[in-house]
């Protein structure tokens, strides 16, 4: 059996011999499906987590986009003691007091109407795909495809891996599920070939995560809504990583302008700041293509996920304009670096998802920005990712930038940079 590859061990954040010890135990006992970088987290307060020898780190990864208001929220932190003291789970053999409450204030913000909880991005993609095949057999046997696009990731359950457009996820596991038909992103002329009669829905991230930080355009999106009408497909979006506020908006599909509804959207991530929660949220149209007994869940929606969302949601609706306006100030600071730096090929996202783009592979400059003590992570092996927590400011952008500053300096000097990538004022 093949394991990953040894990961160096940074200087800093072994005092204790923390790392040594879980690293021992994790390579006797845990399954060897993670290369992780070498560092332990012990604890986390606003933006920063800290390892156990007290060092500290400017967190802009966030748990790729969990930890939506930082760490150990005082408002999170009251709602999770007082509800752990009171009832944890209960099935969904019986109503809950907060599953209600927690889907209307979905609706009023996603403009659809019904929703399904789940507990993670992977299962609300699988109940995307149950609705998506349940709606074309009411029609036809042979409408079963689902076309989705080139450098999607979707997750890594069987359904969600096979509309998922890169083969290096994929080629381990097939032969996958039948019918997935996969088009160019951002091409309008390709997708309208490919969808047809025997398609039963189109899937779509506005915004790829793992692909590279890359958006759909407007025109884009508008075309997939006019073929789904068309031929009677339903059209999902993938917001699992750029929704729920993370682009400035509840949903990303909220900044074309006007519009563009989805039958379905999908989202997990940042829903409940770390405990487990993913939604299936449905017009009525797609809704009703799932009837009792089709699809369930034990521990979706449980009293304490939905209880803490609901505060999340609270708290969501004043920061919108400041996750926004950050993003907005934190890709000027970025551009500014790729003036100064002429290896960064293109700075790309919207709100804070925001991805930059290198022209060598990014994986040394991430385990720099940790030595430096800044957490972000590499997608789609040149893309340095960022996904800060909602409640950043300007203080902390200006020393994420200060950080990668020294990184990229220090990326000009090794030889597997040429000379000519480098401009440095």
């Amino acid at each position: 059996m093949s394991t990953a590859s040894p990961v160096p061990v940074l200087p800093g954040n072994d005092e204790t011999g923390a790392l040594d010890r879980v690293r021992a135990l994790e390579s006797e006992y845990l399954l060897q499906t993670y290369a992780r970088y070498p560092l332990v987290l012990d604890r986390g307060k606003g933006c920063y987590v800290f390892d156990p020898s007290g060092k500290r780190y400017l967190d802009f990864i966030t748990g790729i986009g969990v930890n939506a208001l930082g760490h150990a929220h005082p408002r999170l932190v009251k709602v999770i003691r007082e509800q752990a003291g009171r009832l944890l789970h209960s099935s969904n053999l019986y109503y809950n007091a907060y599953q209600g409450p927690l889907a209307e204030r979905l609706a009023k913000a996603s403009g659809l109407q019904r929703t399904f909880f789940c507990n993670s991005g992977a299962e609300s993609m699988e109940g995307a795909l149950k609705m998506v095949r349940a709606h074309g057999r009411k029609i036809h046997p042979d409408k079963y495809e689902t076309v989705a696009l080139h450098n999607s990731f979707h997750g890594r359950t069987f359904g969600a891996l096979s509309i998922t457009g890169q083969e290096k996820y994929r080629l381990d596991f097939e032969p996958l599920l039948p019918g997935a038909r996969f088009v160019p992103p951002n091409d309008e002329v390709a997708l309208e070939q490919v969808v047809s009669d025997r398609t039963a829905g189109i899937v779509i991230e506005l915004i790829q995560g793992e692909g590279g930080i890359f958006p759909m355009s407007t025109e884009y999106v508008r075309k997939a809504r006019e073929l789904a009408d068309r031929y009677d497909a339903l059209l999902v979006f993938d917001e699992i990583q750029c929704g729920v506020g993370r682009v400035g908006r509840h949903f990303a599909y909220q900044l074309s302008d006007p519009i563009v509804l989805p039958d379905v959207m999908v989202a997990a991530k940042p829903l409940a700041c770390g405990i487990p929660l993913g939604v299936i949220i449905a017009n009525e149209r797609a809704a009703k293509s799932i009837g009792p007994g089709m699809h369930g869940s034990t521990f979706g929606g449980g009293p304490l996920a939905c209880r803490v969302a609901i505060e999340f949601m609270d708290i969501l609706d004043g920061l919108l304009p400041h996750i926004e306006n950050m993003g907005r100030y934190f890709r000027a600071q970025l551009h500014d670096l790729q003036r100064k730096f002429s290896f960064i090929r293109e700075v790309r996202g919207q709100g804070l998802m925001i991805g930059v783009e290198l022209s060598f592979p990014g994986k040394q400059l991430v385990l720099d920005a940790i030595e430096q003590g800044l957490l972000i992570n590499c997608t789609h092996d040149t893309v340095l990712r960022f996904l800060p927590p909602y409640i950043a400011t300007e203080k902390e952008i200006d020393r994420a930038v200060g950080i990668l500053k020294r990184v990229f300096k220090l990326a000009s000097k090794r030889a597997d940079v040429h000379p000519g990538d480098v401009h440095q004022n």
